[in-house]
């Protein structure tokens, strides 16, 4: 039952989308299986073990403790996504403050260790080449971030972020696009660059303007074009 259930997992992920059946089952034999529930913490850094994790079900949110040992939203890892040790190099920086925390119900997640990934990715070329592409997506999100950061006023970062996070988890009917909400006000402020008062009045003012609706559950967004 153990080995039907990853082979689903690994079977529905974008990475493996191209692999063959049979090839499955051999995947199966190095590739590990976990369930987490809500406000659950991962601790991938300071593994002794280090670990690539593919996320099947769920959002996260991968966390960094500041100085007074406050918890620091760093990314939003949303299904499709990879997190833990991105690099394959031998020598990397570990920081064992940081690690992924739950946001939704229920999160499921299939992963490798690094050794056995390596193997992956030398043995099935299409793996290797859908890996590179998704961290360097990875990679230019990050990049669109900075320029945002500094290009861009609070507002339109606070707008863009809001568009960017319910198109990729929402629906959209007929025009209305619409999200479950998992995020906090400070989470926005920490992705965003601002402050969590900053972010609720602009929230509020978003709201007045009938551009934005947004409750601790939900987030909908009546006109895309029209939220600026």
């Amino acid at each position: 039952m153990q080995q039907e259930v990853k082979y689903w997992y690994l079977r529905n992920h974008q990475i493996f989308s191209q692999i063959t059946d049979d090839k499955y089952q051999e995947l199966c034999v190095w590739v590990g299986f976990k369930k987490a529930l809500k406000n659950e913490a991962i601790f991938f850094s300071h593994e002794t073990t280090k670990r690539l994790y593919f996320l099947k079900k769920g959002m996260l949110k991968i966390i960094s403790l500041d100085a007074e040992g406050n918890e620091v939203t760093k990314d939003i890892i949303q299904k499709g996504d990879i997190f833990g040790e991105i690099s394959l190099d031998e020598v990397t920086e570990n920081n064992a403050s940081e690690y992924a925390k739950v946001m939704s119900d229920e999160a499921v997640m299939c992963t490798f260790t690094l050794d056995n990934f390596e193997k992956v990715l030398a043995k099935y070329p299409t793996i290797s080449l859908k890996f590179t592409k998704k961290v360097g997506d990875k990679l230019k999100t990050l990049e669109n971030r900075y320029n945002n950061l500094i290009f861009k006023d609070v507002r339109t970062r606070v707008i863009h972020f809001l568009k960017k996070f319910v198109k990729d988890n929402g629906e959209d009917q007929q025009g209305i696009f619409s999200a479950r909400n998992y995020l906090t006000h400070q989470d926005i402020a920490h992705l965003t660059g601002s402050t969590r008062q900053t972010v609720t009045s602009i929230l509020n003012q978003l709201k007045k303007e009938n551009k934005l609706i947004y409750s601790r559950n939900e987030i909908v967004i009546p006109d895309m074009d029209g939220l600026y």
